[in-house]
């Protein structure tokens, strides 16, 4: 029974912990804040590794869709819970912010997902470099549609979702946001896992290997990459959203090529098609980027290095495109996975 059910008992007891050290200030507030920079980091990481990782194409521009998330979760939160000098007074009690913050985030990845049609339907027709220039077109086309829309701030950005988080804690003396960071993480890796494992996943692997035969065996390639991409599109999506959250504060400029190329640095210093080589690496790269944080713009000179230097003495990443249970086999002793 305890192997059986030990990764959910596991994840109940962390995520029990981590509300404990939280609520008891145990974890300074840059601490607590680096716990939750981590955990969206490890959505960012794995939504892009499914791409680029799993179906084998190349997409550059994945902050767009975060850009995407983060601003439409923030936006519904604060026209529906808080009074602003753009909406108006709020549209809803809100009391009731903390039982729809999930859906606000999820609606936030709704609205990344059918961005991410701007990827798919490309897709289609164009693989590699000329896809990641579409990619990197479309990470551009969002930043510059934000920022020309004066209503939401445009390139000034956009606030008050700390009013919001507020409001939950008004209704349960809780720190919400540490505890929807880790909830949101766990459901996107779960989700992320059970699509690569199922059989419209394996169609995604068939065209990581080679489309033109994955075709022959009547595979519909057009349909798993649509799906794919908006599902990578979406994750990324809720990502934002709570990297919206935790911040408080929102802007176009956060989210433009320099913060994708941090997610491409954690798929592939992670292992390609490997979930557990993204989440180890989103781990990494986060407390490196905290300890070069002194360092100012010269850290931006020393992570690369060290990504060539990954890259020079083991190119397929830390990973590879193993899992940890295949590296220790005896984990698989803990938790069935089909």
């Amino acid at each position: 029974m305890f192997r059986r059910y030990s990764i959910q008992l596991i994840l109940v007891v962390g995520g029990g912990l981590l509300t404990y050290v939280a609520y008891e200030e145990l974890l300074n507030l840059y601490t607590l804040s680096v716990l939750m920079f981590m955990g969206v980091n490890i959505i960012l990481s794995t939504s892009l590794n499914l791409v680029n990782g799993n179906m084998g194409e190349f997409s550059c521009g994945h902050a767009g869709f975060m850009c995407v998330g983060a601003y439409v979760s923030s936006i519904l939160g604060v026209w529906l819970f808080t009074k602003d000098k753009v909406f108006g007074a709020p549209i809803l009690d809100p009391e009731w912010a903390l039982y729809a913050f999930p859906f606000i985030i999820l609606a936030g990845g709704v609205a990344a997902a059918l961005a991410g049609l701007l990827v798919a339907i490309p897709s289609y027709k164009t693989r590699g470099d000329y896809l990641a220039i579409i990619t990197i077109a479309a990470n551009y086309i969002v930043i510059s549609a934000i920022e020309n829309i004066g209503s939401i701030g445009g390139s000034r950005g956009f606030m008050g979702m700390k009013k919001v988080v507020n409001a939950m804690g008004d209704v349960v003396d809780l720190p919400w946001m540490p505890i929807w960071v880790f909830i949101f993480t766990i459901f996107c890796v779960w989700i992320i896992r059970r699509y690569v494992s199922s059989t419209f996943g394996k169609g995604v692997n068939a065209i990581c290997q080679d489309e033109v035969a994955a075709e022959i065996m009547s595979v519909n390639t057009n349909k798993i990459k649509t799906v794919t991409f908006m599902l990578s599109s979406g994750l990324a999506g809720i990502g934002g959203g709570l990297f919206a959250y935790i911040i408080g504060y929102v802007n176009p400029g956060s989210f433009n090529i320099l913060k994708s190329t941090e997610v491409l640095v954690m798929v592939y210093l992670g292992g390609m098609a490997s979930l557990s080589g993204a989440v180890l690496s989103a781990v990494i790269f986060t407390i490196m980027l905290e300890a070069l944080r002194p360092l100012q713009i010269i850290k931006w000179v020393v992570i690369p290095l060290l990504l060539i230097i990954v890259m020079q003495f083991r190119p397929e990443g830390i990973m590879g495109n193993k899992e940890l249970s295949d590296i220790f086999p005896w984990m698989k002793r803990f938790y069935r996975f089909k």
